[in-house]
């Protein structure tokens, strides 16, 4: 099973827009696929679900012990599964203070279900707390969406340093599965130069594929759809299939 947590500590790089197409994509492909909602916002499940209907949520699972099968919901998807976020899980961390397992609920809890999925995809807050660290050494493969702007790389060193912490003893196998520009404009200058910075900092793990600024992806998760069957035309969709393709080669 391939756990992929989607992470930046910052606001509003398309963490979640990326979470719930690249879920998509992957689950169109035929992977069975989980998409795993940390964020309190709850973002990610209201893109495919009905929040009002759903009993109980990931916060019950890493609080109280509830079954993680007993939350997973079927999405409108094939092949798409969905356990749901609320905003109850804001309260997640100060309760896990001081628990001896507290980094590894997710991990155990994931484990119970291996062998449900190929694919596992992880929507993390914008913040570098306990409910995110609960993402990393979960995941075998962590995904930063940065954002094309002025500030992109802001924070990224407290990100990378916490990757390292994280493999240094609860996770050793965390792989860096790459950096995807996201909110992308190619005809300003500015985008360019920030697309050059980032690819000095990360490398060969920038994607070929960027993301860019698009009205569909903004609007198809208040019809509780994909980009692929809101607007299965838009650059949007292409550019999200093609980094679904690029993570396939690198997983």
């Amino acid at each position: 099973m391939i756990v992929i947590a989607i992470a930046n500590q910052k606001g509003g790089v398309g963490k979640t827009t990326t979470a719930i197409n690249l879920a998509a994509a992957l689950a169109q492909r035929g992977r069975r696929t989980l998409l795993v909602d940390l964020d309190p916002q709850a973002n990610s499940t209201i893109s495919y679900l009905d929040v009002r209907t759903l009993p109980k949520s990931m916060f019950d699972v890493l609080s109280n012990g509830t079954p993680l099968s007993d939350v997973i919901t079927a999405s409108p998807v094939a092949n798409l599964d969905v356990a749901p976020s609320r905003i109850a899980l804001a309260k997640l961390e100060s309760q896990l203070i001081g628990e001896v397992d507290a980094h590894f609920r997710l991990k155990d809890r994931l484990d119970l279900v291996a062998d449900r999925y190929e694919f596992v995809v992880i929507d993390t807050p914008p913040a570098l707390g306990l409910i995110t660290v609960n993402a990393l050494v979960a995941a075998t493969h962590l995904l930063i969406p940065v954002q094309s702007s002025y500030f992109a790389l802001e924070g990224t060193d407290d990100l990378l340093e916490t990757v390292e912490k994280i493999r240094s003893r609860p996770n050793p196998n965390l792989k860096l599965l790459g950096a995807v520009i996201t909110l992308h404009d190619k005809r300003t200058t500015l985008s360019r130069d920030v697309q050059k910075a980032i690819t000095e900092v990360f490398g060969g793990r920038v994607f070929r594929t960027t993301i860019s600024k698009s009205i569909r992806l903004e609007e198809s998760p208040a019809h509780k759809e994909s980009i692929f069957t809101f607007a299965p035309q838009s650059s949007g969709a292409y550019e999200y299939y093609r980094l679904c393709e690029e993570v396939i080669e690198r997983v």
